[in-house]
């Protein structure tokens, strides 16, 4: 302020104007700390809707008019390919994309459009099993009638065939017998698992092995090892025999497709304080798509219906167990507390 201007007013003048000084001055303070507490509030705000975002199930992107991503989630970060193939002109569709299904859901407000997917893969499974569920239990109920008379028959012609055609009716014995294994598959999927536990020892399990390699029609090369314990457990003998059958057949069948002159086929078993666990090695191809591995009804065999894996992990999962997998050394494992 101009001095002439302090000089010229008098004391009682400056007196006012010293006070207004000081009530500006308190004003400012006050405007200060509202402004502090309003930002701090904006912060906290802004922190509670990142929060909120994060917790949503299902992948969140807000973008601007031009179509910039302005805020987005931890999923929809872990996705980035995903908004590139959305169409932003609908607002409620399902997508496909790299083997899942996600419900996509936009809305617009203001100049900003509100993007979410949200992963209904299992849901879109779920739907897909049960239907195809249903159509396989139909048919292995029409077709179990007439495979038991063609295999009451065969076992008949096998009995009055002579001996150089027998070879010719076991053949025709095996076929029948894996399309009774798949029979047998499809209607114990279709209905769930339900185990009957028992003690049994886990050297019986080498017999029932042994019997199904015999029943498997093969023309590879494949010499077989078995290391099974001389331990008592309880389980679904049954049960667990099918699940290394299916582990066995699918071990033949890699090696067929494979190169190898000579196939190696070795079941070990291995006991760790209260868990043991049976691992299937064997030298044939590598598992090709490992995500579809326990996926029902999805294989990429030359021969096989897509079932065994799927129903190995519903016997597996029943006794409160594990199924895996290893690629080095190739192995299937099952793991179960004894």
């Amino acid at each position: 302020m101009d001095e002439n201007i302090l000089k010229s007013l008098d004391s009682s003048e400056k007196e006012n104007l010293q006070q207004g000084l000081k009530a500006l001055i308190e004003q400012t303070y006050v405007i200060e700390n509202e402004y502090k507490q309003l930002n701090e509030n904006y912060t906290a705000l802004r922190q509670m809707v990142s929060e909120i975002i994060e917790v949503l199930p299902m992948a969140l992107w807000i973008l601007d008019a031009n179509k910039n991503i302005i805020l987005q989630n931890n999923l929809a970060t872990q996705k980035p390919k995903l908004l590139e193939n959305i169409d932003l002109n609908k607002t409620h569709y399902e997508l496909e994309f790299d083997h899942k299904f996600y419900l996509i859901k936009i809305t617009s407000h203001t100049d900003k459009l509100i993007v979410n997917a949200t992963d209904i893969s299992d849901e879109k499974r779920n739907e897909r099993l049960a239907s195809m569920g249903t159509v396989a239990a139909h048919l292995a109920h029409e077709i179990r009638n007439p495979i038991g008379s063609i295999s009451l028959l065969s076992s008949t012609l096998f009995e009055r065939s002579e001996l150089k055609n027998k070879h010719i009716v076991l053949e025709i014995q095996k076929a029948i017998s894996r399309v009774e294994r798949i029979v047998n598959s499809t209607l114990l999927f279709t209905k769930g698992v339900h185990v009957n536990l028992s003690e049994f020892n886990l050297q019986e399990l080498q017999d029932e092995c042994e019997q199904a390699i015999g029943t498997y029609n093969y023309l590879a090369n494949i010499d077989f090892a078995f290391e099974f314990l001389n331990l008592k457990i309880n389980a679904d003998k049954s049960l667990l025999a099918l699940v290394l059958q299916n582990l066995l057949y699918n071990a033949i069948d890699a090696i067929e497709e494979s190169d190898n002159d000579d196939g190696c086929i070795k079941i070990k078993c291995e006991q760790q304080q209260d868990k043991i666990f049976i691992k299937v090695y064997d030298n044939g191809v590598g598992i090709k798509d490992k995500k579809m591995v326990f996926e029902a009804f999805k294989t990429t065999k030359l021969k096989g219906n897509g079932l065994g894996l799927s129903l190995s992990k519903q016997i597996i999962d029943a006794h409160n167990g594990a199924l895996g997998f290893d690629e080095n050394p190739k192995c299937f494992f099952i793991e179960l507390k004894i």
